[in-house]
């Protein structure tokens, strides 16, 4: 599943490392000791899908993704008979067999009302099995707030309303933990603010137009996608001002969750 509009891989892996820290600190409360089947719901351009093949060496790991974009960039990293991608929106997939391992990383959000996706994937679990979120926590930031009111605005209501981030795109770690409860798993949620320590001239622009600005500025034409980009730079200047040393520190909130099946089913 993702937004309209086009992936840019290289947009997107041009913060690859802080992208890839929670990614990391989830992984690492995932217990799980010789999994065999382990699968990337919304993988991406697939180098941490890949990674999970060396944590697990015996594992055969399959990422799952909608971008076309994102899958020609993913099949760098294939290695035949152990790691694998194919195109698929994640509400539709569906396992060819019980799944010891499922990792959905910086893609629900993206779901409205996933909820009852999770609730389905706990179904999916092998005896035992572990499934592992981690989900931007970030609405409330002025990343968000401030794109938001430019999309409800009397400039652009007309036409990006309907785009403007959502309040209410996840849960809390306690929902989180709710749902993974309520649907027979042994859970644990948790949240993280990492600060993030950016370089270059309006890097949180370009930090969010590969994600969050992306689906907006597809609705729009050049011209007009070139004026909403500018003002929302210039708010997001004021936000995030530059710091002394030329850095701008970027705050960002995420929210985890980790739960296994039971090892009967």
């Amino acid at each position: 599943m993702a937004p309209s509009g086009a992936w840019d891989p290289s947009g997107y892996l041009r913060f690859a490392g802080e992208r890839a820290r929670p990614f990391a600190d989830l992984l690492a409360r995932v217990d799980a000791r010789a999994p065999s089947v382990v699968v990337d719901l919304g993988c991406g351009e697939g180098a941490l899908t890949a990674s999970l093949a060396d944590h697990w060496p015996g594992a055969v790991v399959t990422g799952v993704d909608s971008s076309a974009e994102m899958l020609a960039a993913a099949a760098a990293h294939a290695r035949p008979g152990r790691v694998g991608f194919v195109r698929a929106d994640v509400r539709d997939w569906r396992p060819d067999a019980p799944v010891d391992v499922l990792v959905t990383n910086a893609v629900l959000h993206w779901v409205p009302g996933h909820a009852a996706l999770l609730r389905r994937w706990a179904a999916d679990l092998a005896p035992g099995g572990w499934l592992a979120l981690q989900v931007p926590g970030n609405q409330a930031a002025p990343t968000h707030v401030l794109l938001a009111g430019l999309c409800r605005s009397p400039r652009w209501a007309g036409r990006l309303a309907g785009a403007a981030p959502a309040a209410d795109a996840v849960l809390d770690p306690a929902g989180y933990l709710g749902v993974l409860e309520e649907a027979g798993l042994a859970a644990e949620a948790w949240e993280t603010t990492y600060l993030h320590v950016l370089t270059g001239a309006d890097p949180v622009l370009a930090w969010v137009r590969s994600t969050v600005l992306r689906p907006v500025l597809a609705r729009l034409a050049d011209d007009d996608a070139a004026e909403l980009t500018a003002a929302y730079a210039a708010l997001l200047r004021e936000a995030y001002p530059r710091r002394p040393d030329g850095t701008t520190l970027l705050p960002f909130r995420r929210v985890f969750a980790v739960a296994q099946a039971g090892t009967s089913r």
